[in-house]
Order: C-alpha cells, then structure tokens, then sequence
C-alpha cells in the first residue's frame, strides 16, 4: 500500500473552470456550523447539575476560549496543509493514514452526522412546538428527517444555489438573534432572580465534576469552529483567508453564546428550562406570551434549517478526501459538473436520518461532543508534533501566542473527556469503542483481497 502525497503544497486536484467558495460564504459556514442545537438546547441540561448565573456564563467564557485556541490552532495547520477534508487531511499528514483514516471514520459516522441530527430534531421540537407544545413524537421524526432530504437534495446540487442559501440563512441567523436579545432587553420589565456575579459557592461548582461534564454540552455547541477546514480546498485564497475565517467566525459565535445564554437567565424561571430541549421557546413565551412565542418558535426553527444546510456543505468532503485516497470508498469521492461531491452528501444525510430513527437526543449529544473532542485534541496537538517534525514546512499563518494557545486548549479539552469517562462512562466508551472499530475497519479493509483499500 503506497502513502499518500507528502508534497509541501499539496491541495485538492484542480478542476478547470470550477468555482470556489468566497470569503463571505465560508464564513457563514463556520458561523452556521457553530450557531445551532447546543446553544438553543444545552442549558436545560447545564441548569441540572447547577443553576449559577455567574458559573453559566463562565462556562460559555471557558468554551469560547478552548474554540478560539483550537482555531487559531487549525488555522496554522490549514494554511500548511491546504486540503480540504479537515481532521482527516491533517492527520494522514501528521501522524499516519490509519489516524487519517479513523479521524474521517469518526467524522463519517457522527462528526458530522449526529449533529446534524440533532439539528434537525430540535428544529422539529421548535416547529411543532407551536402547534402542540412537546409536539408528536412521529411528527417531529418525520419533519426532521425531512428537513435533512431537502438539504441534501439542495446542496447536492448546482455550488451556486448552495452558497446563496447559506450566505441568506446565517444573515438571517444572526439579524434575528440580535434582535431576540435587543427585545428583550425592552420587554423584560421583572428579570429572573439570576445574579451573573460571582458567589462564595461558585468556586466548589468550578471545581466539580458537573462543571466539567458541562463543558461537554458546550463544547458541543461550540462544535463548527473548525468548519472551513474541511473545504480547504474550495475557498479562494485558504492560505490567507482561513486563519481570518476561522478566528473572526469564532469570535462573532462567542459574543453570540454569551449573550443568548445570559437572556435566557434572565427571561424564563430556572425550573421551567431544568432538562428542557426548546429553551428559545421557553424564554420568547416568558417573554412575549403565546402569541410571541409561538412566532419565535417559527423564527428560531428557521435557524436550524442554516445549521442543517452548513454541515451538509462541510461534513461530506471528509468523505469525499477519504474517496479519494482509498479505492475501496471511491464512490463517495464521486462529483457532480459543478464539482460537489453528491454522492458523499447523500451518504452523510442517510446515517444522519438513522441516528434520528434509533438514538435518544442526550445520549446523541454527549456521545458525539465526547468522539469530536477526542478527534480534535489530537489535531492541535499536531501542531506541535509537525513543527517538531517538518520545522521548513511553509507556514503562511503561524498560532498567535504559542506554544500556549494549543496548550490551553489541550488542557481544557483533556480536563473535560477525563471527569466525562468518570461522570457518563457510557457515553464515553461507546467513543472510545468508535474508535477502535474505526481502527479495525481500517487493518480489515486494507487486507481484503490483498490490499483492497489501496491508498491512491
């Protein structure tokens, strides 16, 4: 089995007369990535193990901060290795094509996939919230898996029609979240009781394992930072204009977070979002009534549909660099005249529609932050194992601030998959237990026939 290219400058192969995806578009696809499930959701099972205002926001702080690291962090690794596929692309390169290769696994079967998923449930539960409060189960599984058929249909189409969609749903995304929290501000006449000061308890709450197991729930949301590297390959200039998409996304969602988190405090009693998935709605009906939350339902579902249709651009070129190095996956490596990996698309979307069909949304969340925080501690701890091992390699963009920016992200990360194995060990191993099947996958398939995933 041959290795793949380990040319300095190796990108995805030209295509004559391709267009590329402009600044604008892949900022709105890290933006839309990241803006999604975990922030409209993940408080209500934040508030379950500890209802601080001020350890909330520190914890929202904290997730920024680890997001930022790590973009800036892949931003250098980007610039290096201008390739789409993401973790995949960095890790073949990196370490080896059997990590490459179990990185994309992990992004195949739910880096990408669960939360696309959950994307689509929550947009369901907000839908039919307005209709029925708590909705029909059946019907929020069908609007969901529909939702993901439209997208896939879509963005597996013409380039043209994909990037204006994604460009006028994260403009609308954002207009509209600014405009939650302005209203807000006016309309909230009595706020909640929730002081964003620090206590004497807080400092036993930052300490616990609960804080930790949070962060899960955080960093998923954060989860999208890294969107544009996985279609490197696809935006104009990735040498110079990835390391500033990657870090002004970053900060645009992180402002956004803490925000949104800090008027959900304030708007709704804390006991009516303790373990609830449609906390946007919650808040808009303390807020506005019925009538006002039952249109901020609409609006907010609406903002799901951006997430869903950005990880339907991003997620299937890991599938497709993993097409094109393995022959035995060729097929997901196959594009359409516009150079759109369909074939990939419809396969991320179907395994995402099965996960809608079988998995619980709190197992699908932990389980899928824990695997991707896994995938991308590794990652950034390549930027130190390449510049140990290729100290020429061409560096257009270099991490501000190392070696301490990848190492704060290593250290939260790492804090935060240790107390999640001991907290929710069930979770926990079945990523683990991802892993090594990726890893199994990868000896079994390589040995079929006498090597019939043969590296192109």
């Amino acid at each position: 089995m041959s290795t793949p290219s380990t040319n300095n400058q190796a990108t995805d192969k030209p295509v004559a007369g391709r267009r590329k995806y402009g600044f604008a578009t892949a900022i709105a696809v890290v933006i839309a990535n990241m803006i999604g499930t975990g922030v409209f959701t993940s408080l209500g099972f934040q508030l379950i193990n500890f209802q601080s205002g001020f350890a909330i926001l520190l914890l929202w702080t904290v997730g920024g901060v680890a997001a930022l690291c790590g973009a800036m962090s892949y931003a250098e690794l980007g610039a290096a290795l201008p390739r789409s596929g993401g973790e995949y692309n960095f890790l073949t390169r990196i370490y080896h094509p059997a990590a490459g290769f179990v990185s994309g696994w992990v992004s195949a079967t739910i880096g990408f996939a669960a939360p696309v998923a959950l994307a689509a449930i929550t947009f369901a539960a907000y839908a039919t919230s307005v209709v029925d409060e708590g909705g029909s189960y059946w019907r929020q599984q069908a609007l969901a898996c529909a939702l993901i058929m439209v997208m896939a249909a879509i963005h597996g189409g013409r380039r043209g029609a994909s990037g204006a969609m994604q460009k006028i749903f994260t403009l609308i995304k954002l207009l509209v979240i600014i405009a939650f929290c302005s209203a807000a501000i006016f309309v909230l006449i009595t706020p909640q009781p929730v002081s964003f000061l620090p206590s004497p308890t807080d400092a036993d709450v930052i300490r616990s394992g609960a804080f930790a197991v949070s962060l899960i729930y955080v960093s998923f949301a954060y989860a999208g930072w890294n969107a544009a590297t996985y279609l490197s390959g696809e935006i104009e200039n990735p040498q110079k204009n990835l390391p500033r998409i990657l870090t002004l996304g970053t900060l645009i969602v992180m402002v956004a977070y803490i925000a949104l988190n800090a008027v959900f405090l304030k708007a709704a009693p804390i006991e009516d979002m303790v373990g609830q998935v449609e906390i946007g709605f919650i808040a808009a009906k303390a807020l506005f009534g019925k009538a006002g939350a039952d249109l901020t339902g609409l609006v907010m579902a609406s903002l799901l549909i951006s997430t869903v249709s950005a990880m339907t651009i991003a997620g299937p070129r890991v599938l497709q660099m993993i097409g094109q190095d393995f022959a035995a996956f060729a097929r997901l490596a196959q594009i359409n005249r516009d150079g759109i990996p369909s074939m990939a698309i419809y396969f991320q979307s179907a395994i995402a529609i099965g996960f809608i069909i079988t998995s619980s949304f709190d197992f699908i969340l932990v389980f899928a932050g824990f695997t991707l925080a896994l995938n991308t501690f590794f990652t950034v701890l390549g930027v130190y194992v390449l510049r140990w091992r290729e100290p020429t390699l061409a560096r257009p963009y270099k991490t501000f601030g190392y070696p301490f920016t990848p190492l704060i992200f290593l250290i939260l990360t790492a804090w935060t998959l240790t107390y999640v194995l001991i907290q929710r060990p069930v979770e926990g191993l079945f990523g683990l237990a991802l892993i090594v099947g990726g890893v199994l996958f990868y000896i079994a398939t390589k040995s079929v026939r006498g090597g019939g995933i043969k590296v192109k």
